[in-house]
This record gives C-alpha cells, sequence and structure tokens, in this order.
C-alpha cells in the first residue's frame, strides 16, 4: 500500500516537483496551497506524513501545524525557506517532527522521511502485544498511548518514541547524539536542541512540575535519564 503524503506549500513549481521526485519513491502525494485546502483535505482523509511551509498565503503555517497536532499524532515535516532559529525552535515546540530549510538536498529529505515513517511503522512483537506497567504509567506500545494515573497523556510520535526509549531503560543516560540519532533516524542532519526542546515538552505533560523532575532527569554536560519512583525514593 502506498504511503500517503500532503505536502502544504505556497509555490505551485515547487509542489509540483518535490510530487514528481516522491512519487519516484512510490510515495502517494496529494498537494495543498493555502490553510484552508489543506484542512478540507485533512478532513477527508488520512495521511501518513504532512510535509508544511509556514509562509501560506492565508496565514502562518505553525497555526496549521498546531491545528492537525491537536487532533493527530501524524508526522510533520516544515519545509520552508524561514532559517532563523526562533522559527525551528517554535515549530517544534508546536508539534513538528522535523525541520528543513529550502534550498536542501532531496536525498536528504527523502532520508529524513524515510526515518520518520521507519519509526512510525516499527513492529516490536516482543513488546507491541503487551501493555507496559511502570509506576503511575501505562503504556501501550501497539496502540502508541500512555496513560497516567487514568488519564490520556496526548503525546507527538516523537514524544512517545521518547519517553519509551528513556522509561524501557531507567536509570541509564542517554546522550542528546544517541537519542537523536536513535529516534529522529540520523546522525548529523538535525540540531541538538531538537531532543532538548522535546524534553521539555515531554516533561510539561508528565511531570506535575516540569521545573522540579521526578521522572526525567538531566545529567548535566551527558544527557538525559529515567528514573523511577523506587529510585527516587532511594535518593531522597
Amino acid at each position: 500500500m502506498e504511503t500517503k503524503i500532503i505536502v502544504i506549500n505556497r509555490d505551485k513549481s515547487f509542489v509540483k516537483g518535490l510530487k514528481y521526485s516522491l512519487e519516484q519513491d512510490n510515495y502517494y502525494v496529494e498537494s495543498a496551497f493555502s490553510i484552508k485546502d489543506a484542512v478540507e483535505k485533512i478532513k477527508r482523509k488520512d495521511y501518513e506524513l504532512v510535509i508544511l511551509d509556514l509562509l501560506l498565503p492565508d496565514g502562518n503555517g505553525l497555526n496549521l501545524c498546531q491545528t492537525i497536532r491537536e487532533h493527530s499524532q501524524v508526522p510533520i515535516i516544515i519545509v520552508t525557506e524561514k532559517k532563523e532559529d526562533i522559527s525551528k525552535i517554535l515549530a517544534l515546540e508546536y508539534g513538528a517532527d522535523d525541520y528543513v530549510t529550502k534550498p536542501f538536498n532531496i536525498l536528504e529529505l527523502k532520508a529524513r522521511i524515510k526515518a520518520i515513517l521507519r519509526r512510525v511503522n516499527m513492529k516490536n512483537p516482543q513488546t507491541n502485544s503487551q501493555t507496559i506497567k511502570i509506576d503511575d504509567f501505562i503504556i501501550n506500545a501497539l496502540g502508541r498511548k500512555l496513560i497516567i494515573k487514568n488519564e490520556s497523556i496526548s503525546l507527538t510520535g516523537k514524544e512517545f518514541d521518547l519517553f519509551y526509549i528513556l522509561i524501557s531503560n531507567p536509570g541509564k543516560v542517554f546522550t542528546r547524539e544517541e537519542l537523536l540519532e536513535t529516534i529522529w533516524g540520523y546522525e548529523y542532519f538535525g540540531d541538538l536542541r531538537t531532543v532538548d526542546v522535546h524534553i521539555r515538552r515531554l516533561r510539561e505533560k508528565i511531570e506535575k512540575d516540569s521545573n522540579s523532575t521526578q521522572y526525567i532527569h538531566t545529567k548535566w554536560g551527558v544527557g538525559y535519564y529515567f528514573r523511577n519512583k523506587k529510585d527516587n525514593a532511594a535518593v531522597d
């Protein structure tokens, strides 16, 4: 079955070229040239990936990114001319999974797409067939759902993967480079701050006080790790 992708960009020439290139790799690609057009298509059809520009004729792509993320965990790649760090940080804060600036190498973009789709479609029969319970967390690896004290927590795909790898290895410190390579699927394409942004968003969702973390801890100068209640009590 073909992977369905929607490209949302105001530049029809750019969309035409990208669509042609992706179709050579057997992706099914649809396009939208405005927020209004994109919203209508996303309501009617399920896509496996969204490629979104920030500069759209009827509004800011960040708002569309946020709207999509409120209702779906579909991976979102921002492809835009905006190179400012603040634009990248805001995009990640609003729920984007990746950020690519123009001009770019089409092979790099394809590598990022494959990495994201591989992660989303990853099947591990040893874990996906069961529900994992740790402390206050209930994790459904197959359904990619997280419940904390009977409350369902909405996580993006990257946030879920980040939390899953940390909670599955309590006490193990992962460097930013390891997390970037393991979760994002590439080693040097990404910015290490991408990991920091996702950790901060994850803490805001699972910690009682994101400024005084109980579960996701920082090993200064190294990386991040998960510590369960038992180990927290021992430290206290």
